[in-house]
């Protein structure tokens, strides 16, 4: 019973130890869906805040453009 025990202690030591071994370079699927939400947010925010002057501003500058 107990060099089950210790043999599957081992075992479960050695996967620990790949797993955490081995070098992750890429980004996951889910860093990437963090990234486009941060990328989100921060553009609803923006245009919350500054949708009113960049709505005046683009408004002005295409009737100066109008011929």
């Amino acid at each position: 019973m107990f060099a089950r025990l210790a043999a599957s202690l081992h075992t479960l030591g050695f996967t620990i130890q790949a797993r955490l071994g081995r070098e992750e370079t890429g980004a996951t699927a889910v860093e990437y869906a963090l990234m486009v939400g941060l990328i989100a947010v921060v553009l609803i925010g923006g245009v919350t805040l500054f949708g009113g002057s960049l709505n005046t501003f683009f408004s002005g500058l295409f009737a100066k453009m109008k011929i």
